[in-house]
């Protein structure tokens, strides 16, 4: 029976660690000028250790991993259910070469390494707040951010103007394309102008009808501002004058991404107490990895049970019937109800069969918009 079905009462809560592994739905692409801390803040999403120092040009590969999301909402109901295992969902990170001004055109290796992240979901753009004078490059995150809207604007004009006239030949034949052609046309405008897909003011629409040229800056995007330790009373501030830039137009996070990454690599319960320790409580990872799951346009519900605890991603705002579908094909086929109850309720009873004694469970129809949060199960016939 896949999970999330109905298969019997559920254990008493008792505390344990369970395995854990991860399922990877969506792509962020971290894009940075050298030495902006891209590298460090990859290391520190996704557990690796890919090589980083203070010269420009230490990430010469394009380097994939995932970033499990933390979760405590699912941390919690693992505990209840005593499960033999626990499935979180992730991120896969792409890092890339640094950018640098002229990259669009050849300079440093940026031109070579955009392809790395033409396919990616959404951008990270990390920006360096800290002065280190043995490490060399830009301070000003205001200046960088500049730099490297700049460079993705014009790489996406390389290719709007590469495939503008060939879809406009095809256009006279076919007169389906007319609308993609005119999307193309108000994209070639806005970056003519020199701004970015993103924080243009086009259409929604108009972004399906590009799908096919993966435009860097059609993507949603997050900004990390990258202060020092020493900043970060002031963190706030500093990252402000970029949140102002941006219009509403993505979130902005200060992040010191050094200490990040020192206690991503500690034992969880030392972690925690580092960054207890300097008031960070769980640290700025886990509001980093839900702020791109939120741009990403995802939530996530929960299965739990004895011998799984699992967080599924899906797209935010989908049925009850999509969401069994997310679980097993044969679940949205054959739906017939799902079982539902918010994640915080269900610990409060203390197992599903408490809740459902207890009357907490809601019968929910195909009709029925799955919640952030909610636990499932799912009453199906195949």
């Amino acid at each position: 029976m896949p999970p999330g079905a109905l298969d019997g009462d559920r254990s008493p809560w008792v505390a344990h660690r369970a395995p854990t592994s991860v399922t990877v739905v969506e792509r962020l692409g971290l894009v940075g000028l050298p030495n902006a801390g891209k590298t460090s803040l990859f290391n520190a999403l996704t557990g690796t250790d890919a090589p980083v120092a203070s010269h420009p040009f230490t990430t010469t590969a394009t380097s994939v991993a995932v970033a499990p999301i933390p979760d405590a909402r699912l941390d919690a109901l693992a505990e209840m259910s005593a499960s033999k295992k626990v499935v979180r969902a992730g991120v896969e990170v792409v890092d890339i070469a640094g950018l640098v001004a002229g990259s669009s055109t050849g300079e440093g290796l940026g031109n070579r390494f955009l392809a790395g992240i033409r396919e990616v979901d959404a951008l990270c753009l990390v920006l360096r707040a800290f002065d280190d004078a043995g490490v060399p490059g830009e301070t000003d995150p205001l200046e960088a951010l500049q730099t490297l809207e700049l460079e993705l604007v014009l790489a996406d004009l390389a290719t709007v103007e590469s495939q503008i006239d060939k879809r406009r030949k095809a256009a006279r034949a076919d007169k389906s394309l007319a609308a993609e052609v005119s999307a193309m046309e108000r994209a070639q405008v806005a970056l003519q102008g020199g701004t970015p897909l993103y924080r243009a003011g086009l259409d929604p629409d108009d972004a399906s009808l590009r799908r096919g040229l993966f435009l860097l800056t059609d993507k949603p995007v997050l900004v990390v501002v990258n202060v020092a330790e020493g900043q970060l009373d002031k963190a706030d501030a500093i990252a402000s004058p970029v949140a102002a830039e941006l219009e509403g137009h993505g979130e902005t996070l200060a992040v010191c991404v050094q200490l990040e990454a020192e206690a991503a690599r500690l034992e969880p319960a030392d972690r925690d107490e580092l960054l207890q320790g300097l008031g960070l409580g769980r640290g700025a990872l886990a509001r980093l990895t839900s702020a791109a799951y939120q741009l990403l346009g995802r939530s996530i519900f929960f299965t739990t049970g004895d011998k799984e605890s699992r967080a599924w991603s899906f797209r935010t705002g989908a049925t009850a019937p999509e969401c069994a579908g997310v679980i097993h094909s044969d679940l949205q086929r054959g739906f017939i109800r799902a079982e539902v109850i918010v994640w915080d309720e269900l610990l409060e009873t203390g197992s599903w069969a408490a809740a459902k004694a207890a009357g907490r469970i809601r019968l929910e129809g195909k009709d029925y918009h799955v919640a952030d949060g909610d636990v499932l199960e799912i009453r199906f016939n195949v």
